[in-house]
This record gives structure tokens, C-alpha cells and sequence, in this order.
């Protein structure tokens, strides 16, 4: 597979770097944020984001045994902690949107079900929830930046 095009504003992507530093900073845990930034890279099926982010959790001491098993967290026991399961199932639910619909008929996603929302703030005080929603939401914008443009691991990001 080859790149569709490697053109990207630097405008676009030094905001979508600021959004992204600011958010995981907030946040202040790396290594859940790089599970975050994974398990949505899982969903979205982006490779070049799912290998940049296996490559950060190492470095910010993830064990490949987690790394491997992320896909499955919920079946993992517990090698996730609760506020881990927390988060990844709100970037499960934040990715997809399966919750509903927004509106007054019609089915589908929509939006974040109460009960996902509840789990995560009962382990994140409200500026980590923020974050945490911030760091969901700018990868999968990362992630729909690299695959709508078909770029590979290691391959040319821009």
C-alpha cells in the first residue's frame, strides 16, 4: 500500500500537536495514555498510529505482555486496573459512538452512554476526565488524518 499523499498543513498538525501534548500532559499518566491512543488505534485500524504509540508505551515502561493483550483488556482479568478499564471504555465508547442516537427517532451511535461516562468519572476527578476525553478525541482525529491518507508504519507522516 502506498500513500495517497503525504501533504498536510504544518498549521493543521502543529495544532493537532499542541491539542495533544496539552491533553496527555493533563492527563499526567503516560502510560494510560498511550493505552488510550493504542487500544483506538486498535479500533480505527490505523498502523502507522498503533505503531508509533506501541514504540512511546515501551519507553514510558508498558510491558509488552499488556501491549499484546490490550485488544482484549476486558477479558484480561486483572492486568488492566479499574481506572485503566475505566478510560478504555470510554475511548471504546468515545470512538465508536454506540451509546444511541442524539436524536428523538432513529437508531445507532450518537453519543457516550451515561453508564461509560459514570465508570470513568468515578476514577478521574474532572480536569483528568477532560484530558482523558482530550487525548481520546485528538487521537482518533490522528487516527482518521493517517488512514483517510493510507500512510504505514514508519512511513511518511506528512
Amino acid at each position: 500500500m502506498s500513500p495517497r499523499t503525504t501533504h498536510v498543513d504544518p498549521r493543521v498538525t502543529g495544532a493537532m500537536g499542541a491539542l495533544s501534548g496539552a491533553a496527555k500532559k493533563g492527563l499526567g499518566d503516560p502510560v494510560l495514555a498511550e493505552l488510550v491512543m493504542m487500544r483506538a488505534s486498535q479500533i480505527n485500524a490505523c498502523a502507522f498510529c498503533l505503531d508509533m504509540h506501541v514504540d512511546e508505551a515501551v519507553k514510558n515502561g508498558e510491558s509488552t505482555k499488556r501491549i499484546a493483550l490490550l485488544n482484549a483488556w476486558e477479558e484480561a482479568g486483572e492486568l488492566f486496573t479499574a481506572r485503566e478499564r475505566a478510560a478504555l471504555a470510554l475511548t471504546e465508547a468515545i470512538t465508536v459512538l454506540t451509546g444511541g442516537t442524539s436524536r428523538a427517532s432513529g437508531s445507532g451511535g450518537g453519543f457516550v452512554p451515561d453508564d461509560v461516562y459514570e465508570r470513568a468519572a468515578a476514577h478521574f476527578d474532572e480536569g483528568e476526565l477532560a484530558h482523558l476525553i482530550g487525548v481520546i478525541t485528538v487521537i482518533n482525529s490522528w487516527n482518521r488524518l493517517m488512514v483517510s491518507r493510507r500512510i504505514a508504519p514508519g512511513g511518511p507522516a506528512w
